[in-house]
């Protein structure tokens, strides 16, 4: 709960305010039946007018002030309230950014969305009903048990007897319906993440036509939600009954008591009249308590999700005293283990001793699941290693500023991702000051300036959200060339050219090697035409390193090498060139290209 309080930040005035003119509200209206009494007794049963005047003038007064502490209650509160989201939505969004990818491991997707929307309106909700009518309704129903008392302690005796019973009637049905709304709340994270896979993937949906399949699926979601839901508020709805009898009984036992009263002259009519507003209004407020309940109930579910997030603990942290100088490209691995939890679970990367020097382009190739990202993902610091080190520019990477090493080290990951807005926008993704002509030079660079030439807008045409309107190798060459204006020390293509054919591909490395000489290259890839002419290619298996050498060497010496390169080449060549004219890749005519979409 701190750490959702702490967010209140600049909304405490309004948090203040709230209750405040909550309590002025409820005096000003506790004052009301009081004056009502005295109109009656001193004034119409009197026939003094002069009193009715005095009375009926303090009693619009009061009404007067109560609507509007009434109407400051609620705009402070409204205020406090949505401003507490906001700084919540905030915080989360700005914690997830802190997150390493281990960080991220622990969540689903639609479980962040579901703590971002659901779970912060749950919290809004609650606390505006906290600083409002928690304040509201026990001040209410104190002071009408206290005016109740001050008017006939013998019947408002019975009238509290009446209100521990429907106390403890409603403190039954709250708790039967709580556990309900539980149990109702985890099930949002299930019905988002059916939505969101579903959206995600309509592609593949409509090919396989399996939109029953997913329909059915989130009926299934939903129709979970739908019958706790329906449960708990089933529940709920004995809440009103249960008042309405206890306190039209408890009115009915008053009024026959009261006339009794009255004759015997021990009660007037107008003590009598503002005893019923008091009982009603103690009713009212124990009805909003039990409400009040429940929303904290469904909160508090809420505010455990949130407050996970909050104080999740970044598992990568920026040292001291960080770096921010680079002497080269140079790339250690000195004795690297690696495991995604560490202390638990078996090695991905088992004793990885490898040097790389500055400039060297190195193709990364293995079956999948061998490790090959989360060999580069050590790199660059996405994760840390377990035991050992890796070293860039002759540095632990854990010495860097991990901003810094970030900018040095340019990623194309396996997944590549753009983001709404204009081709030019995306690319400034890799250098927010580039100009227009290091954009167009750095998609020559990735063979993405020939694709982007064709549409009617050039660099200003409009990628949709996630790259829809955008082929798969399109997209890749716009990520190589957002990872290009970097100009960074080393660049890793993660399976970067997959979705190309291979005259393309070869362009690229050949763009590569001439463009940014200096820059070390780490290629992973499945295909050996992507690696060959790499100065020393990795073989890697099972999290190890199983060969390591130029193109020809491993030919001869590594099983695993020359049996994927017979599958490929002997076995048919790429998917775009026959395994007779694989060698003559490079001078293969670009006109001829095939998007693998």
């Amino acid at each position: 709960m701190k750490e959702i309080l702490k967010q209140v930040k600049q909304y405490k005035k309004d948090s203040f305010l709230t209750p405040f003119y909550s309590a002025l509200e409820v005096v000003m209206e506790v004052l009301l039946p009081f004056i009502m009494a005295k109109i009656i007794d001193n004034g119409i049963e009197k026939g003094d007018m002069s009193k009715v005047y005095l009375y009926g003038g303090l009693m619009i007064l009061a009404a007067m002030l109560s609507l509007f502490a009434g109407v400051m209650a609620g705009k402070y509160a409204a205020s406090a309230s949505s401003g507490l989201a906001c700084n919540l939505r905030e915080a989360i969004y700005r914690k997830i950014q802190t997150f390493s990818f281990s960080n991220i491991d622990k969540y689903s997707t639609a479980g962040l969305v579901t703590r971002m929307t659901t779970d912060v309106t749950n919290v809004q909700n609650a606390y505006q009903m906290c600083i409002r009518i928690a304040v509201r309704a026990p001040l209410m129903l104190i002071t009408s048990m206290v005016m109740s008392f001050l008017i006939n302690a013998e019947m408002s005796l019975t009238f509290l007897i009446a209100l521990v019973f429907l106390a403890a009637v409603l403190g039954f049905i709250m708790l039967r319906a709580m556990k309900l709304f539980d149990k109702a709340f985890r099930k949002y994270d299930d019905l988002n993440a059916s939505i969101q896979e579903n959206i995600s993937a309509v592609r593949v949906v409509k090919a396989y036509v399996r939109e029953d399949y997913e329909k059915e699926k989130f009926s299934k979601a939903s129709g979970n939600l739908y019958k706790l839901f329906t449960k708990a508020e089933g529940i709920l709805a004995y809440n009103n009954p249960a008042m309405m009898l206890v306190s039209y009984g408890a009115v009915i036992l008053i009024s026959w008591m009261g006339a009794h009263l009255i004759v015997g002259g021990s009660l007037t009519t107008g003590e009598l009249t503002s005893l019923f507003t008091y009982i009603f209004n103690a009713f009212m407020s124990l009805m909003m308590l039990s409400f009040i309940f429940v929303m904290i109930s469904m909160s508090t579910a809420s505010i455990k999700r949130i407050s996970e997030v909050l104080t999740e603990v970044p598992d990568l942290r920026d040292p001291e005293n960080p770096v921010t100088e680079m002497a080269d490209g140079s790339i250690d691995f000195n004795n690297v283990s690696f495991a995604y939890r560490h202390g638990e679970g078996k090695d991905v990367l088992k004793n990885i001793d490898l040097h790389i020097k500055s400039g060297e382009t190195i193709g990364i190739i293995g079956s999948t699941g061998c490790g090959k990202t989360s060999f580069v993902n050590l790199i660059s610091r996405l994760y840390d290693v377990s035991d050992g080190s890796v070293c860039v520019g002759g540095l632990d990477v854990r010495e860097y500023d991990m901003e810094y090493l970030r900018d040095q080290v340019s990623v194309v990951l396996q997944k590549n991702v753009l983001f709404s807005g204009t081709i030019l926008d995306n690319l400034r993704w890799g250098d927010e000051n580039a100009t227009d002509e290091e954009c167009i030079d750095a998609c020559k660079s990735a063979c993405a300036d020939e694709f982007i030439q064709r549409f009617p807008d050039k660099y200003n045409t409009y990628i949709e959200r996630g790259g829809a309107n955008v082929s798969g190798g399109q997209k890749q060459r716009l990520c190589i060339a957002r990872a290009l204006l970097k100009k960074p020390k080393v660049l890793i293509l993660d399976d970067s050219t997959s979705a190309v054919d291979t005259a393309t591909d070869a362009k690229i490395r050949s763009e590569l090697a001439s463009k940014i000489p200096g820059t070390t290259k780490l290629i992973i890839a499945q295909r050996i035409s992507s690696v060959e002419h790499a100065d020393r290619i990795i073989v890697l298996d099972n999290g190890e390193i199983n060969g390591i050498g130029s193109h020809d060497e491993l030919i001869e010496n590594n099983e695993i090498y020359n049996e994927i390169y017979t599958s490929q080449v002997k076995g048919g060549g790429d998917f775009d060139n026959p395994a007779a004219n694989i060698e003559n890749t490079e001078n293969t005519d670009n006109t001829n290209e095939k998007e693998n979409d």
